[in-house]
């Protein structure tokens, strides 16, 4: 199999590697970070590269891209730790284009693509524990159309975004919504999060909202692989500047008149930190490459990947402060901050430990080494 990217791949690789390299710097996070968690100007900037219509079709103005480009994108944003949820925007406009009817395409859509409205995806309750066919908000139809009821947790961005699209019950089944935030009803409490980031609890109290699919549980589970798929990318990219800062640290980092990095105990352990990444890198390219397989497939693989990339997150974050000693956990330094992303992103989308559950429960009679 060719796992080569084409040309058209590695310039957008470059042009994302370089906004980040010169307009993303750590300084620049961290006045995102101390300012809400979101930087409105960062977004807009990362629409002028085009990547907030990357995956929505040219008709509806964006670049009409496929889950490989989006890989690309985010292993990059991963490695300067871009705070603004452009996986959420990749997940929206992915469940509109397939899943929305025409009419509310047409009116969401272009605003994606141009960066002009945020739209995120708003799944979590408290009882859910990551379960995607658990929900307790309500959907009720009446004379003016849909309204939605409930509460949701944990919404990336959520009181930021222009709308959300909110799985919720009608008349028994699961449904997606798409909510403005705007709209009567609605209201939102933000704050930041672990890694810097901001998301918020959202009340819904009748608020009115347009239905998106009445197969809601589909649409859901494919809108979450995508995140998940996103997410995969987005760690590599962490990890992968995780281990070049580690490395460094290693060769400056002098005791008894040497460089620390020619001890080989600790050279094993940067080996192994190396395979951890390789390891994730290449199921995050099974996880991208899976996303338009059938749906079965589909979820055996995402879930799969994210066992994997749990394991490397948590082996690489942890040795990478043990390797730099107490510097390793000041808010100063940057390692301290990737460490807390990669923690995060673990937990994300459903962590380590519920996604061996879910590989163990979707494993076939066909499944071993003697399949």
């Amino acid at each position: 199999m060719d796992f080569d990217f084409t040309e058209d791949q590695q310039q957008l690789r470059e042009a994302v590697h370089r906004w980040v390299d010169k307009g993303y710097d750590f300084e620049r996070r961290r006045k995102a970070v101390a300012a809400g968690g979101f930087d409105r100007a960062a977004y807009a900037e990362l629409a002028e590269l085009g990547l907030t219509g990357l995956s929505i079709a040219e008709a509806h103005g964006g670049l009409g891209l496929g889950p490989v480009e989006a890989m690309v994108v985010m292993e990059e944003l991963g490695r300067g730790m871009v705070l603004e949820p452009l996986a959420q925007t990749l997940i929206a406009g992915n469940t509109l284009g397939s899943w929305a009817p025409g009419a509310l395409q047409a009116a969401w859509l272009p605003r994606i693509a141009m960066g002009e409205a945020l739209v995120v995806l708003a799944h979590q309750e408290r009882k859910a524990r990551y379960r995607l066919d658990v929900c307790e908000a309500i959907a009720t139809q009446g004379a003016q159309g849909w309204t939605v009821s409930g509460t949701k947790s944990l919404v990336p961005a959520g009181d930021q975004a222009e709308a959300l699209l909110v799985p919720a019950l009608a008349n028994g089944a699961l449904a997606l919504f798409l909510v403005e935030r705007a709209a009567a009803g609605v209201s939102a409490a933000g704050y930041g999060t672990q890694d810097g980031s901001r998301a918020a609890e959202i009340v819904f109290r009748d608020a009115p909202a347009s239905l998106v699919t009445s197969e809601g549980l589909p649409a859901l589970e494919q809108a979450v692989d995508i995140g998940i798929a996103a997410l995969c990318a987005e760690a590599v990219g962490v990890m992968d500047r995780t281990l070049a800062v580690t490395a460094d640290y290693l060769n400056q980092r002098r005791q008894f008149g040497v460089p620390i990095a020619s001890f080989q105990a600790l050279r094993h352990r940067v080996a192994d930190m190396k395979m951890q990444l390789e390891l994730a890198r290449s199921m995050s390219y099974y996880a991208s490459l899976k996303l338009q397989a059938p749906a079965d497939e589909r979820r055996r693989a995402l879930s799969r990947a994210k066992v994997q990339l749990g394991q490397s997150m948590r082996f690489v974050g942890q040795q990478a402060v043990q390797l730099h000693g107490g510097i390793g956990v000041t808010d100063e330094y940057i390692v301290s901050h990737y460490f807390k992303k990669l923690t995060q992103l673990e937990m994300t989308f459903g962590d380590t430990l519920h996604h061996l559950g879910e590989v163990s429960a979707r494993m076939q009679d066909t499944a071993g080494v003697f399949a």
